[in-house]
């Protein structure tokens, strides 16, 4: 066993340590298991929602997409910057409804707004299938860094199992005050790390940034901008346009929200979260910086791209250094995602088929649903080939379909009933999903459209179809409503 195979698996022990220590002396209801007993405050909150944003994406999956697709990557940039600016309106607005009602996960707040148990399983199971290719490469990610970092003695599927157990384990000891106490050393070391690779590789390499960008330009012209067609302008602008919209409508992320003490949280994150985001930059650097140092690496092996420069570099250790902080990226978000999805399948479509059943027996079956959950992503994620970024993508087009009728529920008059909510949530995800499964786009679709519209990405098509049902359903049945007022009147 290599040095930073050894190094790696104590980051994992440390991390499940850590687990253990957090949930002792606590009685691990529902609430203490999900959202902290709502008791973290600004510095938790900030690193326990950090953790949910930067995960292995942001650690392999990053450098992948500019290893692979250049000046497209660096939409991750802008739209999580501009979501910070969102959330400072709308995060402190959640929170606070949500702690005048108790309320524990996300497909709660549909229930009550609406008053609509439907909308809330809906919004559940869109929440559970969107999630599940987070979950994947959260697994993918644990994969590669595991196998890679071993130099090959672990294979990629054995690294992956690996991954799973560990993650199951985790989150049914220790909920969401492990990922809490985890995230602490995860975001201290992603930041150092992601630092010194992004800054020291491309000056080891080719002197500095501008020769790097120099010598990529040389070697592939166009690279370093959009390009004409396919991830052009309209992509670019239609994806970051509906990332901002779908980034607060994860579960994970709900749940965070609501484990804050106070709203005043959100603003002040909103504040420096922005500056947090630019170690991104440092990511991108090292995928730039391989693309003519590993050259190669096609499709989803554009992932590899970060730990394969990484290793022709550095000693073993500090390969196991890397590895560690990658692992704790793939956790932290792991952990919350399968917390997330098993206390929605528990609380909010098992529970509203047996209102009967205690908080004891939902927090025994949301633990019992996770390892369940956790076979599920095995398997998507043992055959399955996309890259990162395109899974991502895929999760956010599906989420993404909540934020109209989440939008206007926070509004004091709301002129959306949960018909239209319902109608307009299923129309979005029945055009992402056959899109998705017949592997068409606009332009196949569409082929006499105009370049700028074949491109644009089919989730805001989607969002917009979403938009224009649940208007049209909402009008139809207030009038449907107003027109048996008087029946009703005179009876």
């Amino acid at each position: 066993m290599n040095s930073a195979l050894i190094i790696i698996l104590a980051f994992l022990l440390l991390a499940i340590f850590l687990g253990i220590r957090s949930s002792k002396g606590k009685d691990m209801n529902l609430e203490q298991w999900t959202v902290g007993g709502r008791g973290f405050g600004a510095i938790f909150v900030f690193l326990l929602m950090a953790g949910e944003i930067y995960t292995t994406f942001s650690f392999l999956g990053g450098s992948g997409w500019a290893y692979g697709k250049g000046a497209p990557a660096l939409y991750v940039l802008i739209y999580i910057t501009l979501s910070y600016v969102l959330s400072y309106w709308l995060l402190p607005e959640i929170w606070k409804y949500a702690k005048e009602n108790k309320l524990m996960s996300q497909s709660d707040f549909f229930v009550s707004k609406y008053q609509s148990p439907i909308l809330g399983i809906l919004a559940a199971v869109v929440g559970v299938v969107s999630m599940i290719p987070v979950i994947v490469v959260q697994l993918k990610g644990l994969g590669i860094i595991v196998s890679e970092a071993s130099y090959g003695v672990i294979s990629m599927s054995a690294a992956v199992w690996m991954g799973a157990i560990g993650l199951t384990i985790y989150v049914m000891i220790s909920g969401i005050h492990g990922s809490v106490w985890t995230a602490v050393i995860k975001d201290t070391l992603m930041i150092a790390i992601i630092g010194f690779l992004g800054i020291y590789l491309p000056i080891h390499y080719f002197g500095g940034f501008q020769p790097m960008f120099e010598a990529i330009d040389a070697a592939k012209p166009g690279f370093l901008k959009l390009p004409e067609q396919g991830l052009s302008v309209s992509w670019f602008i239609s994806t970051v346009t509906l990332l901002v919209f779908g980034f607060y409508m994860w579960p994970q992320v709900f749940s965070a929200v609501y484990s804050a003490r106070s709203g005043k949280v959100f603003r002040k994150n909103a504040i420096i979260s922005p500056i947090y985001t630019l170690m991104l930059l440092f990511v991108f650097f090292v995928g730039f910086t391989a693309i003519l140092k590993v050259p190669g690496l096609v499709g989803a092996d554009a992932d590899l791209s970060l730990l394969r420069l990484s290793i022709e570099t550095f000693d073993p250790w500090f390969i196991g250094i890397i590895g560690g902080a990658g692992l704790l990226t793939a956790l932290v978000p792991g952990s919350m995602l399968l917390m997330s999805v098993a206390t929605l399948l528990a609380k909010n479509v098992y529970k509203e088929m047996a209102p009967a059943a205690s908080d004891r027996h939902i927090v025994r079956l949301a633990k019992l649903l996770v390892p369940i959950i956790a076979l599920i992503a095995v398997y998507f994620t043992l055959n399955g080939g996309d890259t990162m970024s395109a899974l991502i993508l895929m999760g956010y087009s599906l989420i993404t379909q909540l934020f109209p009728s989440l939008l206007f529920s926070l509004k004091r008059h709301n002129p959306i009933n949960k018909y239209g909510a319902i109608a307009g949530i299923i129309s979005g995800l029945a055009i992402v999903i056959c899109i998705t499964v017949s592997h068409s786009t606009i332009g196949t679709l569409f082929p006499s459209l105009p370049q700028a519209a074949k491109d644009l990405n089919v989730g805001i098509i989607a969002l917009a179809v979403n938009f224009l049902v649940m208007f049209m359903v909402s009008l139809a049945f207030s009038k449907r409503a107003a027109q048996a007022e008087p029946t009703i009147n005179n009876i």
